[in-house]
């Protein structure tokens, strides 16, 4: 298929662009290089764009017959998004809507729309399935759950099918160490936990250490970004075979807690590094993990790197690698 792959230069999205091509579809990456990188496209053209400007997307659809769009781009620190709301409005929002704009004028007929658990909210259960109400507590959150109203509103209006894809914890990177997770000042527990054992971190910091888990520390369901990747491929073959429009939880169904993960980085590293325990977080729930029923029966998705050793490893793995590439420029 003729594919636009949208932030396809950023952590998830490029590992999505290497396995689509790999499966032989013809990609276009459009991306503001803001948080990704040339390097990490690794098929298909780069065209270095931005959804605010909606000219710019028209004339990316004009010299392309594109049979579906994989929706990336986006602004995802929860903790920025809610000193800094208006940001995450245009950039996730607002610009899902150009987007959407220009594929309704050029009738695409597919689209896979990279959303979050975090429109879930605070839910009292601690697995959760699609069905669950959608209440975010903060601006990351909301900003995703309009831009899924909007592509299922255009949906019912229009000829568009779409999967949309709620990712619960995204870690680790490519077995090869082809890719990884180079974003900038990222947040994600494995991430801090993998740049404290390379010395770009002194130590970090536990939020809450009283919260009603197995050790007081909040626990996740981290899936690997591989697996991610495959449901995205998936998704589109679903799709292009006849499959109805689709919200999908993308996770393992099973969590670990926050002191658990730091004790494998530690183990798995042979490194020991400060780490300070200071309060909860606001808006922070004991557990969330996913209720994967779904994407299994519907895409028939089977994880391959469904272990936390797995994950913390190829993230050590990455993380050594993008730190001797960094220092060698």
């Amino acid at each position: 298929m003729k594919v636009l792959v949208t932030g396809g230069a950023g952590y998830i999205g490029s590992h999505v662009v290497r396995q689509l091509g790999d499966a032989g579809h013809d990609i276009v990456v459009f991306d503001n290089l803001s948080t990704g990188y040339r390097w990490a496209v690794t098929y298909g053209e780069l065209v270095i764009g931005d959804l605010a400007d909606e000219e710019a997307i028209e004339a990316v659809f004009s010299q392309h017959d594109f049979e579906a769009v994989l929706h990336f781009a986006a602004n995802i620190v929860v903790p920025e998004s809610v000193t800094n709301p208006l940001k995450y409005y245009s950039n996730n929002t607002r610009n899902t809507l150009n987007l959407l704009k220009v594929i309704e004028r050029h009738n695409t007929p597919y689209m896979v729309f990279s959303s979050t658990a975090a429109v879930y909210g605070m839910p009292e259960e601690k697995v959760l399935a699609e069905s669950q109400p959608l209440a975010p507590i903060n601006p990351y959150g909301a900003s995703k759950m309009m831009s899924e109203r909007m592509i299922m509103d255009l949906a019912a209006a229009s000829s568009l099918n779409y999967v949309i894809l709620r990712y619960f914890n995204v870690a680790g990177a490519n077995p090869d160490g082809l890719l990884g997770q180079a974003t900038p000042e990222a947040t994600h527990l494995i991430k801090v936990a993998c740049e404290c054992v390379t010395g770009q971190r002194e130590g970090m910091s536990v939020f809450g250490t009283d919260y009603d888990t197995r050790d007081g520390t909040c626990v996740r369901d981290y899936i690997h970004v591989e697996d991610l990747a495959k449901a995205h491929v998936m998704a589109l073959e679903f799709m292009r075979k006849g499959g109805e429009s689709q919200v999908l939880n993308c996770g393992y169904g099973r969590g670990f807690t926050v002191s658990e993960v730091i004790d494998v980085v530690k183990r798995l590293s042979g490194n020991d590094f400060p780490v300070e325990r200071v309060g909860r977080r606001a808006g922070d729930p004991d557990a969330l993990m996913a209720d994967n029923s779904k994407i299994t029966r519907t895409l028939g998705w089977t994880p391959d790197y469904d272990n936390l050793d797995t994950i913390v490893g190829t993230a050590l793995a990455w993380e050594t690698i993008w730190q001797k590439r960094r220092q060698s420029r």
